[in-house]
């Protein structure tokens, strides 16, 4: 018989998991602003009881990617165009201080891993738009973990998250080829040691993804909920045990 310790371990596992995997539904596109999170539906699709779902609905919400209304209701958010543009301008910020802590201070190792990274941005160029969004995004989250600096890190992935919502909600077709070449330029700016180069390219560089994004109104929810999920529910499934099996700090 499971101790209670090991429940709520359980519980909690369960609920990253959900929120893991909506929130990558909102990095590819495929749950839009307005999209309806039933508890129901969430916990019928992960096989967890509606209070695990609850509790992931929750966390999302703190992190302001899902609104909870009356009535337990619970939807993607929709963001405001001057919130969109909030998001944007306090991202630039905290990116900045990501390049400020990296720019003349990462490891061979961790240049070859962005690099890697972009490169795999240059393959997905000309598939699927999401994956080019999914893939941008996760670079600017890599750049802030290699900073080892926690707040930092989980301010950077919040607002980039946030940030694709706002592009989910206003923007127009994502320019895969600007990312990648952008992204480039970041890490010869990074690796040259010019603090005020580097800290002036994120800016413009975020800027530029701002304005070429900005452009259109949401369009209504209303899709089915667990077919959405269905990818990311087994994704996370078959990830399992490989996070079962990674050493700990």
């Amino acid at each position: 018989m499971r101790r209670d310790g090991e429940i709520k371990t359980a519980a909690a596992d369960m609920a990253a998991i959900i929120c893991r995997a909506i929130r990558r539904a909102i990095l590819e596109r495929a749950l839009a602003p307005g999209d309806k999170l039933p508890e129901d539906a969430l916990g019928e699709r992960f096989g967890v009881s509606r209070t695990i779902a609850r509790h992931a609905l929750g966390q999302l919400a703190s992190e302001g990617l899902v609104e909870l209304r009356r009535n337990r209701i619970a939807l993607v958010a929709t963001p405001s165009f001057e919130e969109a543009r909030d998001d944007f301008d306090i991202r630039i910020e905290l990116e900045r201080l990501v390049v400020r802590g990296l720019v003349g201070r990462l490891s061979s190792l961790q240049i070859e891993t962005l690099r890697a990274h972009v490169a795999s941005e240059e393959a997905a160029r000309g598939g699927l738009e999401a994956n080019s969004i999914r893939l941008a995004t996760e670079f600017h989250v890599l750049l802030a973990e290699m900073t080892d600096k926690p707040i930092l890190i989980r301010y950077v992935r919040e607002i980039a998250y946030r940030s694709c919502l706002a592009l989910s909600t206003f923007g127009r077709p994502h320019s895969s080829e600007c990312a990648v070449n952008e992204h480039h330029s970041l890490i010869d700016a990074l690796a040259s040691g010019d603090v005020q180069a580097a800290t002036a390219l994120m800016g413009e560089h975020l800027e530029s993804v701002a304005r070429r994004a900005f452009l259109t109104t949401p369009e209504p929810g209303g899709r089915d909920l667990m077919e959405i999920l269905a990818p990311y529910a087994e994704a996370e499934e078959a990830a399992k045990p490989k996070r079962r099996a990674k050493p700990g700090p």
